[in-house]
């Protein structure tokens, strides 16, 4: 059952309040989602690895102009309670369909997936077709990937674990960095929707678990292989070629050249798949990088929506 307790101002320990948003009860807790818009079909956010909701917030108020949009929290996310992580690609899945059907969302649903939530995009739409009418993924992400990659990239996947791999004075030097960093990114937004998102991203615990939300990715990869195969829905991937120009001082020069040999490796994986697929394509995007592709091309995502929504 749904509940009615608005995020604004609420009380857990998740911390300060959400800006946005309301928490609805699923079977492991309760889940904040935020949504705006009318109309269908509807589109669901679904956040990169350790990433919330409310990052995609400038893309949602563009595709809530002429739809349904949808963000949302997973659980050990955000605004919503505390979860043991990382958590299977089962259990986020099956959260997200209770949390639709909570909130009262109809499907069938537009599922845009960035990075980690690209993979659980999927997944989800293996696991149930018939509630998905399309799918856009944003630098995804994909179980494929380990044979693409460079050797030490891909060791580093093959290796996936779960245990802390910092300390805690590593953890704050980070957190602190990545703060400013995206601080910068987030500039524009209005303050009463980036401080909050901030305070909350990184604060020391939820940013320790956003590093521990991917750390399971060898058993996500074959959870994803064993559901079947990818349904025959339009598909659009957009893959961001580029370095984040906010992100600059955090790629040394000396891995740039690794970081460009990852980026055309990931490139020639989407356009392998989209050969593969009946209704999906690449589009190519040489001016965002891998984390601010929402932040930095809101119009090649909102098209890449609209192209996939059925007419």
């Amino acid at each position: 059952m749904a509940t009615t307790t608005e995020a604004q101002g609420m009380a857990n320990d998740t911390g300060s309040g959400a800006p946005l948003g309301t928490r609805y009860a699923v079977p492991g807790g309760a889940m904040l989602l935020h949504r705006s818009g009318t109309g269908g079909p509807p589109v669901v956010f679904l956040a990169g690895g350790g990433m919330f909701g409310l990052y995609y917030w400038n893309v949602h108020n563009l595709v809530a102009e002429f739809t349904t949009s949808v963000l949302y929290d997973r659980l050990g996310t955000g605004w919503s309670d505390s979860a043991v992580l990382p958590r299977s690609g089962t259990q986020v899945t099956d959260d997200l369909r209770e949390l639709l059907r909570s909130a009262a969302v109809p499907g069938p649903y537009v599922l845009v997936g960035h990075s980690l939530g690209g993979l659980y995009a999927r997944l989800y739409a293996k696991r149930f077709p018939g509630e998905v009418a399309g799918l856009v993924l944003l630098d995804p992400t994909h179980e494929n990937i380990v044979g693409y990659l460079p050797a030490e990239k891909a060791r580093l996947l093959r290796n996936s674990s779960t245990e802390d791999l910092f300390s805690p004075e590593q953890l704050d030097t980070m957190r602190t960095a990545y703060r400013a960093t995206f601080g910068r990114a987030l500039a524009g937004w209005p303050a009463e929707i980036r401080e909050p998102l901030l305070d909350q991203g990184f604060s020391r615990a939820r940013y320790r678990q956003s590093l521990r939300e991917p750390m399971n990715l060898p058993r996500l990869f074959g959870e994803v292989r064993a559901a079947g195969p990818d349904p025959d829905v339009s598909l659009i991937f957009l893959s961001a070629m580029g370095v984040d120009r906010f992100a600059e001082e955090l790629v040394p020069p000396e891995a740039r050249a690794s970081l460009v040999e990852s980026n055309q490796a990931k490139h020639r994986l989407y356009t392998d798949l989209a050969t593969a697929l009946p209704r999906a394509e690449v589009r190519r995007l040489d001016d965002a990088g891998h984390s601010g592709l929402a932040w930095l091309r809101p119009d090649a995502v909102v098209q890449a929506i609209r192209d996939v929504s059925p007419r």
